[in-house]
């Protein structure tokens, strides 16, 4: 395993960041680029190896290639999505499988966001720090017993960054966390399709225009199942976008 390291002179580690990718060029450039940029970055050029590392330290962020040798990315992104201890890791899938398809393909398997091949490792910076930037305003600790966002028997801890209904925690991706915050936060109201992508995912006008009904249609279904007969609650607004009852009872 590789490793490059930033910020040590930081009395509080900066975030770290694995790269799982079998391109070494690729994997160099991404290092170094995260690491000006004050991230700590391991490297590991194999899904079995990389899964192994994961589990030994789970990092900050996962930035994910698709297609690797021993076992594929999308076999370590279903792994880490069931697993409990993993499952809340933000991860970015890179790809050289750039079509439409393809992108809705790795955000329907649970990646927080998807970069095609060949990409800007600049621009792949920006997104990880707005995926982290994200991450640390969900989980923002607050005195005086914490902050919830609740509608009957559904709560979302925005300190413990948790689902739970009935008292039971519900499996949910980072993503899906996010989707449930926004409609919660805004219940009543209609959220149009667009609006969810940019407040959610940070997407691009002209990949909003191509991918906004899949890709949320598939969030807000996925999200569906896990909350039982409470996803009805989340209703479809036909031709606009969805919202969140504001009492328990229509």
């Amino acid at each position: 395993m590789a490793a490059a390291r930033a910020g040590s002179g930081s009395r509080e580690p900066r975030p770290r960041i694995l790269v799982i990718e079998d391109d070494p060029g690729i994997s160099s450039v991404v290092a170094h680029q995260l690491t000006r940029a004050g991230y700590r970055v391991d490297t590991e050029s194999g899904g079995i190896g990389g899964l192994n590392s994961l589990h030994r330290d789970i990092p900050d962020l996962l930035i994910l290639d698709r297609m690797l040798p021993e076992l594929s990315g999308d076999e370590v992104l279903a792994s880490i999505r069931r697993d409990p201890a993993t499952r809340g890791l933000p991860v970015i899938v890179i790809s050289a499988k750039g079509e439409e398809m393809q992108r809705i393909e790795g955000l329907e398997m649970g990646a927080d966001d998807y970069v095609a091949k060949p990409f800007s490792p600049r621009e792949l910076v920006l997104r990880v720090d707005a995926i982290l930037r994200r991450a640390r305003a969900d989980g923002v600790a607050t005195t005086g017993g914490g902050r919830f966002l609740e509608v009957g028997a559904l709560r979302v801890n925005l300190d413990a960054t948790e689902v739970t209904l009935e008292g039971s925690t519900v499996p949910v991706t980072p993503t899906e966390y996010r989707l449930l915050k926004v409609l919660l936060e805004r219940r009543g109201q209609v959220r149009t399709r667009d609006e969810l992508l940019g407040e959610i995912w940070d997407t691009d006008p002209e990949v909003a225009a191509r991918i906004r009904t899949r890709t949320v249609d598939m969030h807000v279904r996925r999200l569906r199942s896990k909350l039982g007969p409470v996803g009805a609650w989340i209703e479809t607004v036909r031709g606009v976008g969805y919202r969140l009852r504001e009492r328990e009872s229509a």
